[in-house]
C-alpha cells in the first residue's frame, strides 16, 4: 500500500475554520528547542545517501507506512536571470497594476497576468490572451480538455509558464498541443509571441509547493516522499510488529525510491525521464527521511530541455515559500501531519521528557524548519543553511529578510495555552540573534506584515490586538504598541506613510465572526496605533482574507478592490467591492457583478477572483468571463466571456 503526505488546509477549509472561531489548536510540547543554526551535510556518495535515508526513514515509519491511515486529503531587489525579452505586441503599454506580491521584483504564480498591452489568463483548462486596447481575445491554447482543470501563470516577455498543481486524470498529449495533470504537478512552457504555442512540459514527481519568478528565471519548489510500497496493514498483529515489518521494507528499498524524478517533454511529444543526482542532494544535521524538497530552475528565455536541467534537492519537507531577489526560503513543520510512531519499549518516567505519552515516545515539539537557498546567480540555486524555531508559521508574510537578517513570526501552543513570538535570525546561518515573545496569550496569529524595521502582528481569539514591533536592533526586538479592537485582520497591506489597511472579519465580543471588515490604521506613532476608519459588510467573506492575490490596491487613485461573497436566504451572492482609501478613511464606491450563469435548473453569480487596473479601466476576472469598468465611475465598458 502506498501512502501520501498530507498537504495544508485548502482555502475553503481555512475559511470554515476562521468562521468557527474555536479555541486555538493545541499539541503537547516536549523539551525546549535548540535555536542554534543547523549544520549542513553533503552525502559522500550514493551509498552514503542510501544508508542515511534508509535509517532516518525507518525511524519515522508508522504501522501504516509513511504517515497515517489512508484518508481524503485537503490541499492547501536584485534581479537574477537574463533580461526579459520585449513583448512582440506593439504600442506603448498602459499604466497597469501587477499581481499583489510579498516582495517587489519577485513575482508569484497567479491565474491572471498583464503587461499593460495584453491580459493573459488561464481558466477552464485554457490559456487566453486578450488585447487590452481592443478587449478582444487574440489567442487561445487548450492545455486540458476538461474545464475544471485550474492553473496559475508566470510570465516573462513573450514566454509564459503555466503551472498545474495536479490531481486530474491524464488526457491529451504534448504532440496534440494539449495535456493535463496526472497525480502530480505539470508545468507547460508557452510561446506568446504570436498564436500561443506549447513549447514543452516538465512533470516532476511529487507535490507542487510554490514558485517564484525573478527576472526571467523561475524557481519551482516540489516535495516528494519515498516511492515505497508497504504491505497491507494487518489487524491480527500488534502495531509494534507492523512497524517492524515496514522498517524492514524501508531498509531494503533502493536509492531510486528516494531520488526525486522528473520528465521533460518537448513540443513534438518526445519525453525524457530523469532523476536528481546523488551529488545534488544535501541534508540538515537532523532529518526524517520521509520527504525530499527539490528546487527546479527554468529560465524562460531558454529551450526547456536546457532550462530545466540540474535541479537540487534537500532531505527535508516544505510547505511555505518566501522569496527575495537573492534568497529563496522554504519552511515546514515536518511532524505536524504525521502520527507519531509509538515506541514499544516501556516508558522510563525518570528520563522521559515533558509531554511524553504513556506509549513511549515524546510528542514532537511544534516547530518550524527553515531552509535557505541562494538564487542570486543564474542556474541551479545553492543550498546555504537550515535552522528551526519554535511554533507554527501562518504563511509567507510571517517571514521577511531585511538588512542581512530574517524575521519570522510563529505561534506556539500546548495543551493549556498559546502565544506568539517574533524571532530574528542571521540570514547566512539562520542562527537566532534575538526574539520577542508573549504576543496574544491564548490566541494565535491571524496576520503579519513586516515593513522595513517595523513589524505588525495580529492575534485573535475574542478581540484583535494589533501589535507594533520595533526591529531596528535585531538582538533586542520589542513591542512598542498595542491596539485592541473586536474582530481581526487576516491580511495587512501598506497604504502610504503611516497608514496600514487591514482586511478580515468583524466579530462579537465573544469572538463570533460577523462579516467582512476593512480597517484603516494610523501607525505613524508606533507606541499608539489607532484605527481611523472601519467598513463592515455583514454576513460576508472575502477570498482575499486567505489569498492576498485577490486583493488590489491602486494608490494612484486610492482604489482598493476585494471579492466578497455571501449566502443568504438559500442563495449565494458574489461580487467585487470597490473601495476608496483616503488618508483618513475607507468608504465603499460600489460593487461590480458578473452576469449570472445558468446551469440546468438554477442560476448563480460567478465568484470574481481577481482585479486588474489598466490605464483608466478596472478589469475583474471570474471563471465565466472578464468585465471592464471605468476605474472612476465604474460604468461598464466591456464583457469578455471565457466560457
Amino acid at each position: 500500500m502506498k501512502t501520501f503526505i498530507r498537504t495544508a488546509l485548502s482555502a475553503a477549509a481555512l475559511a470554515t475554520a476562521v468562521a468557527a472561531c474555536s479555541a486555538p489548536a493545541t499539541k503537547p510540547v516536549s523539551a525546549p528547542l535548540d535555536l542554534s543554526d543547523v549544520k549542513l551535510v553533503s552525502y559522500d556518495s550514493c551509498d552514503d545517501m542510501l544508508s542515511g535515508l534508509r535509517e532516518n526513514t525507518a525511524k519515522n515509519v508508522s504501522s501504516w507506512g509513511l504517515g497515517g491511515p489512508p484518508i481524503m486529503y485537503m490541499e492547501r531587489s536584485d534581479v537574477a536571470g537574463k533580461a526579459v525579452p520585449q513583448s512582440a505586441n506593439e504600442g506603448k503599454a498602459a499604466d497597469h497594476s501587477t499581481t499583489n506580491v510579498h516582495e517587489q521584483g519577485v513575482d508569484e504564480p497567479d491565474l491572471v497576468k498583464t503587461d499593460g498591452r495584453r491580459v493573459i489568463t488561464v481558466s477552464n483548462g485554457k490559456l487566453r490572451v486578450i488585447d487590452a486596447a481592443t478587449r478582444k481575445i487574440t489567442g487561445t491554447l487548450e492545455l486540458a480538455k476538461e474545464n475544471w482543470v485550474a492553473g496559475d501563470l508566470l510570465v516573462s516577455g513573450d514566454r509564459a509558464l503555466v503551472l498545474f498543481n495536479g490531481g486530474g486524470i491524464p488526457f491529451g498529449a504534448v504532440a496534440k498541443r494539449a495535456f493535463a495533470p496526472t497525480g502530480g504537478p505539470q508545468y507547460a512552457l508557452v510561446d506568446l509571441s504570436g498564436e500561443p504555442r506549447l513549447l514543452g512540459t516538465v512533470e516532476p514527481g511529487g507535490m507542487h509547493v510554490d514558485a517564484r519568478l525573478v527576472g526571467s528565471t523561475v524557481r519551482l519548489v516540489v516535495r516528494s516522499q519515498p516511492d515505497i510500497t508497504f504491505p497491507q496493514a494487518r489487524e491480527d498483529v500488534s502495531e509494534a510488529e507492523r512497524i517492524k515489518v515496514n522498517q524492514a521494507v524501508v531498509r531494503q528499498a533502493p536509492i531510486s525510491a528516494w531520488l526525486p524524478k522528473f520528465t521533460i517533454t518537448d513540443a513534438a511529444g518526445n519525453a525524457r525521464a530523469e532523476s536528481v543526482k546523488c551529488e545534488q542532494v544535501s541534508h540538515p544535521d537532523e532529518y526524517t527521511g520521509t520527504s525530499l524538497l527539490t528546487v527546479h530552475t527554468i529560465d524562460l528565455t531558454q529551450d526547456l530541455a536546457a532550462a530545466a536541467a540540474n535541479p537540487i534537492a534537500v532531505a527535508a519537507d516544505g510547505d511555505t515559500v518566501y522569496g527575495t531577489g537573492t534568497s529563496l526560503y522554504v519552511t515546514s513543520n515536518p511532524r505536524w501531519w504525521f502520527p507519531v510512531p509509538i515506541d514499544p519499549r516501556p516508558l522510563d518516567v525518570n528520563t522521559a521528557p515533558p509531554g511524553t505519552p504513556a506509549g513511549g515516545n515524546a510528542v514532537p515539539p511544534e516547530e518550524t524548519e527553515v531552509h535557505r537557498f541562494d538564487i542570486s546567480q543564474a542556474g541551479a540555486p545553492k543550498y546555504l543553511a537550515s535552522g528551526k524555531i519554535p511554533g507554527r508559521l501562518l504563511n509567507q508574510y510571517a517571514m521577511s529578510e531585511y538588512q542581512g537578517n530574517l524575521r519570522v513570526a510563529t505561534t506556539t501552543a500546548d495543551q493549556k495555552t498559546s502565544s506568539s513570538s517574533v524571532y530574528v535570525l542571521r540570514a547566512d546561518t539562520l542562527a537566532k540573534i534575538g526574539e520577542v515573545g508573549g504576543l496574544g496569550k491564548d490566541e494565535r496569529i491571524y496576520s503579519v506584515r513586516f515593513i522595513g524595521p517595523v513589524g505588525y502582528v495580529v492575534t485573535f481569539r475574542q478581540v484583535d490586538p494589533l501589535y507594533t514591533l520595533d526591529l531596528r536592533d535585531p538582538a533586542a526586538p520589542k513591542v512598542t504598541g498595542e491596539l485592541k479592537i473586536t474582530g481581526y485582520s487576516a491580511y495587512l497591506h501598506p497604504a502610504g506613510e503611516g497608514r496600514l489597511i487591514g482586511l478580515g472579519q468583524e466579530a462579537s465580543e465573544k469572538g463570533r465572526t460577523l462579516g467582512t471588515q476593512v480597517s484603516l490604521f494610523d501607525v505613524s506613532d508606533p507606541a499608539n496605533p489607532r484605527r481611523l476608519s472601519q467598513l463592515f459588510q455583514k454576513d460576508t467573506g472575502s477570498e482575499a482574507e486567505w489569498d492576498p492575490h485577490a486583493f488590489l490596491y491602486w494608490p494612484k487613485t486610492g482604489t482598493a478592490v476585494i471579492p466578497v461573497s455571501s449566502y443568504k436566504n438559500g442563495e449565494s451572492e458574489s461580487g467585487a467591492m470597490v473601495l476608496k482609501i483616503t488618508d483618513s478613511g475607507v468608504s465603499e464606491a460600489g460593487t461590480i457583478k458578473h452576469p449570472r450563469v445558468k446551469e440546468r435548473d438554477y442560476t448563480y453569480e460567478p465568484n470574481i477572483q481577481r482585479s486588474v487596473v489598466i490605464g483608466d479601466s478596472l478589469w475583474t476576472v471570474s471563471p465565466s468571463g472578464i468585465k471592464v469598468n471605468d476605474l472612476n465611475t465604474l460604468d461598464e465598458q466591456a464583457w469578455i466571456p471565457l466560457t
